[in-house]
């Protein structure tokens, strides 16, 4: 299993993000940060987790964005564009937070219009891996976060079906968005929104 080693410092991690910004300046970037936010609370709370790297992780998990409104290409871009950096593990987050286990065989979720080789590279990449703690909480965490800030699960999972629609693995993915939630708040011994600020504002 991966250390997570091969990922950039916190600080050229915020450089990307800042260049990426650049060249795509839409509300990825604010969801980004909470993402971020979000996987080093968590991590601070579970024995055996680094919250500085999951914090770095969260920041690039949509870095393929940088390259424009190509939607969910982004998570194949963001891993090329990180492997080149020679951070493969960082890379990984890219693909592995868009995809879910199901039925004994992993997934790639959205849609991906037009690039179905990207998508291919996508679920081939998939079967040579095992999820880690690390992969599982930036999928979490991504499904926490608005640009705005933390909100419940399903507030979220409405809000990306709104934009991508929804197709026959939603609800399995629903699903397992909930079963990592668990997994994760039996390792803290307590739930998740406990220590995540402005749930309840950016909800209701």
């Amino acid at each position: 299993m991966s250390n997570f080693d091969k990922i950039p410092s916190l600080e050229e991690a915020k450089i990307m993000l800042n260049e990426a910004q650049k060249l795509s300046p839409t509300p990825w970037v604010e969801h980004s940060l909470n993402v971020a936010e979000a996987a080093k609370l968590i991590a601070e709370q579970i024995p055996g987790m680094d919250s500085k790297k999951s914090y770095i992780l969260g920041l690039l998990h949509d870095i393929g964005r940088r390259a424009g409104r190509f939607g969910m290409r982004h998570a194949v871009d963001g891993y090329n564009y990180l492997v080149s950096k020679g951070y493969e593990d960082a890379a990984r987050i890219c693909i592995t937070h868009v995809s879910f286990e199901y039925n004994n065989k992993k997934v790639v979720v959205g849609k991906w219009d037009d690039f179905k080789e990207a998508k291919a590279y996508a679920l081939n990449y998939l079967t040579k891996i095992e999820y880690t703690d690390y992969d599982n909480l930036i999928k979490l965490c991504d499904s926490l976060s608005l640009p705005e800030g933390f909100c419940l699960i399903e507030k979220r999972l409405i809000d990306m079906a709104l934009r991508g629609g929804v197709d026959d693995y939603s609800i399995p993915r629903w699903k397992s968005t909930f079963e990592i939630k668990r997994y994760f708040e039996s390792k803290m011994g307590k739930s998740i929104y406990d220590i995540l600020p402005g749930v309840v504002e950016n909800t209701f």
